[in-house]
C-alpha cells in the first residue's frame, strides 16, 4: 500500500507497530484519565476532544508531513475513542453490542459520504484538506469502535484479556494474508485492519492494567502509559532517522 501525499504516513509494517502502540496508549491514557483520576467518562470526553481538537488543527493546517504530529493525532484519536465509547456503552447504557453496532453504522455513513462527495475513500487519493478531514472522522470513529468492540469480546463474550487480543490479532493476520494473497480491494483491506487494530489495543491495554484476579497484570495506568510512550517514541524516533540514512 503505497501512499502519495506527504502528510499521511507510508503505510508500512512499522506503521501498524506504531498504529498498535498508539491503540494500546489511548485505552491506558483514557482509562486513566476517566477512571484513575475518577473524572468520569464525560469529563474525560471533554478533556481528550479539547486535546484532540488543538492536534488535529495543527495537523490539517500543516502543509506537509510531520511523523510526530501525525502520531499525536493518531493518539489522540485513539484515546478521544476509547472515552467516546466508554460513554456511550456504559453512561449511555447502550452495552457494546448496541455500541458497536451504533458506532458501525456512523462508520459507514462516514465512508458512504466521504465515497460520494470524493469518489474514493482510499488514504492513497488523499489530495487536499477537506479530504484529509474525511480521513480524520474515520479515523475516530473507527478507533471508538474498535475500543467497543474489544470490551465486547471481553465483557460480553467471556474471553480472558489476552485471549481477545490473540483474537483480534489473529483477524489482523488474515486480513494481511488476504493482501498478499488474494486480490480483495486493497482500501477495504485497509480499513478493516484498521479497524481491528484498535480491539487488540484495547484488550492488551486492559490485559497490562486491569486486576490480577479479573485476568489482568494490574499494573499502574500512568506507568503502563509512559511505558507505551516511551516505546512509541523510541521506534518512531529509529525509524524516521532510518528513513533520512536512507534516502542520503
Amino acid at each position: 500500500m503505497t501512499n502519495n501525499y506527504t502528510k499521511i504516513a507510508k503505510v508500512t509494517f512499522i506503521f501498524w507497530l506504531l498504529k498498535i502502540i498508539a491503540t494500546t496508549l489511548g485505552e491506558t491514557l483514557g482509562d486513566f484519565i476517566s477512571m484513575s483520576l475518577n473524572l468520569g467518562y464525560l469529563t474525560g470526553i471533554l478533556i481528550t476532544f479539547s486535546a484532540l481538537f488543538v492536534i488535529l488543527l495543527v495537523q490539517i493546517r500543516s502543509d506537509k508531513y510531520i511523523p510526530w504530529l501525525f502520531w499525536l493525532a493518531i493518539i489522540g484519536t485513539t484515546t478521544a475513542g476509547t472515552e467516546i465509547s466508554d460513554f456511550m456503552d456504559r453512561s449511555l447504557h447502550l452495552g457494546y453490542i448496541g455500541g458497536s453496532i451504533l458506532l458501525s453504522s456512523l462508520l459507514l455513513i462516514a465512508l458512504f459520504i466521504w465515497h460520494r462527495i470524493e469518489g474514493n475513500i482510499s488514504i492513497n487519493a488523499i489530495k487536499n484538506k477537506r479530504t484529509e478531514i474525511y480521513f480524520w472522522v474515520a479515523v475516530l470513529i473507527s478507533n471508538s469502535l474498535g475500543t467497543a468492540f474489544g470490551d465486547y469480546l471481553v465483557d460480553d463474550l467471556g474471553l480472558s484479556y489476552i485471549n481477545g487480543a490473540i483474537a483480534t490479532s489473529a483477524i489482523i493476520l488474515i486480513v494481511l494474508a488476504l493482501h498478499y494473497f488474494t486480490k480483495i480491494n486493497e482500501t477495504i483491506l485497509f480499513w478493516v485492519a484498521f479497524i481491528f487494530t484498535r480491539p487488540f489495543g484495547a484488550t492488551f491495554g486492559d490485559f497490562l492494567t486491569k486486576p490480577i484476579e479479573n485476568g489482568g497484570l494490574n499494573l499502574p495506568r500512568d506507568a503502563a502509559s509512559f511505558a507505551a510512550i516511551v516505546l512509541f517514541a523510541l521506534i518512531l524516533y529509529f525509524s524516521e532517522n532510518y528513513k533520512k540514512r536512507a534516502v542520503r
